[in-house]
């Protein structure tokens, strides 16, 4: 019987020291980093993903809640993002507000992200409830 524990003990040791703890860290700490929006998905009635601020372009998350947003022409906004834990129904949500400027054109770009939900450690998705429909983006690294 000890010959299978500490079998069992060496390789979930091996495991987990050759796995990613990145599941193991808060979605703050996860998400610091570049991303880039890969793909926007629409679902349900009605609603258009070209009515978005967010369609493209690339996110720059900084530790201390700082973000730099570049679109697809170049144009930098400064701004700051914020994770949020929040519960209905028994069940936990960590929703994302994301608010940047461009302070030469003044463009002020706002979204709140329902829901995000890392898939894998180089990949998540933001979803946004909307009536009818909801569209869900997705970030790589």
């Amino acid at each position: 019987m000890k010959k299978y524990y500490l079998t069992g003990l060496v390789f979930s040791v091996l495991l987990l020291s050759s796995c990613s703890k990145d599941f193991l860290k808060s979605y703050d700490r996860r998400i610091v980093g570049v991303w880039k929006i890969t793909d926007i998905n629409r679902t349900g009635l009605g609603g258009s993903t070209s009515n978005l601020p967010f369609q493209n372009g690339e996110f720059n998350f900084q530790d201390d809640g700082g973000l730099v947003y570049t679109n697809e022409a170049g144009e930098v906004y400064q701004g700051t993002w914020n994770i949020e834990k929040r519960y209905y129904n028994e069940t936990t949500y960590q929703s994302l507000h994301i608010t940047v400027v461009n302070f030469t054109t003044q463009d002020v770009k706002g979204e709140y992200y329902d829901d995000i939900d890392f898939t894998r450690t180089d990949r998540f998705k933001a979803r946004i409830n909307q009536g009818l429909h909801t569209y869900v983006t997705r970030f790589d690294r």
